[in-house]
C-alpha cells in the first residue's frame, strides 16, 4: 500500500498568525495601569502582542480589530468595572469566543471585579446590560450573544486582582 505522502505529494502547513496574544480591555479602566504593564511584560519576552494602539492609523476600527483577533493565537481578556458598558469590548469578546471555539486559548483576568458579577451580569455588568437593553440599536440576538460570551468567558480559569497579579510572573 502506498504511503499518504507518496499518493498525496502536498503537505499541510498551518498559516502563521500575526500575533501571539491579543489583549481585550476597557481603556478608561486599565490602559494606563494594569494593561500597559501586561503589554510591556509580554513584549519584553518577545511575545508579539496586539493592543488597540498598535493598529494602523487611518484604518476602519472594527475591520482592523476583527482582523487582529482572527490573526491571534491566544487572548487575554481584562474584565474591569466598565468593560461591559462598552459595546466595542462586548463585540470583541464575542469575536474572541468564536476564535476559542476554533481552538484558541482565552485567559480571563478579573481586574477589581468579582468573577461571579461578570458571569451573572450583576453589579456594574448588570447596570451596563440594563442600559444596553434600553438602547434600540441592539437587537435581542446581539444582547443574547454578549451575555453568553461573558458567561462563557467568566467560567474559564483565570486570574483575579486579589492574587496581586501573580499571573504576570507565571505567564510572562
Amino acid at each position: 500500500m502506498a504511503s499518504v505522502s507518496a499518493s498525496f505529494p502536498y503537505t499541510f502547513t498551518p498559516l502563521r498568525k500575526r500575533y501571539d496574544v491579543f489583549i481585550s480591555f476597557r481603556g478608561e479602566d486599565t490602559r494606563d495601569n494594569f494593561t500597559s504593564h501586561l503589554y510591556a511584560a509580554l513584549r519584553r519576552r518577545n511575545i508579539e502582542t496586539c493592543i488597540d494602539y498598535r493598529l494602523e492609523k487611518g484604518e476602519e476600527l472594527w475591520p482592523a480589530l476583527e482582523d487582529a483577533i482572527e490573526n491571534s493565537y491566544e487572548f487575554v481578556v481584562v474584565f474591569s468595572e466598565n468593560y461591559a458598558s462598552s459595546t466595542w469590548c462586548l463585540d470583541e469578546l464575542n469575536k474572541i469566543m468564536e476564535q476559542r471555539a476554533k481552538g484558541c486559548a482565552v485567559i480571563p483576568v478579573f481586574y477589581k471585579v468579582d468573577p461571579s458579577n461578570v458571569r451573572r451580569q450583576k453589579g456594574s455588568y448588570g447596570d451596563a446590560f440594563a442600559k444596553h437593553e434600553l438602547n434600540f440599536f441592539h437587537s435581542r440576538e446581539k444582547l443574547k450573544n454578549w451575555r453568553f460570551a461573558l458567561t462563557t468567558a467568566a467560567n474559564l480559569l483565570g486570574w483575579d486582582s486579589c492574587h496581586r497579579y501573580a499571573f504576570l510572573s507565571f505567564y510572562v
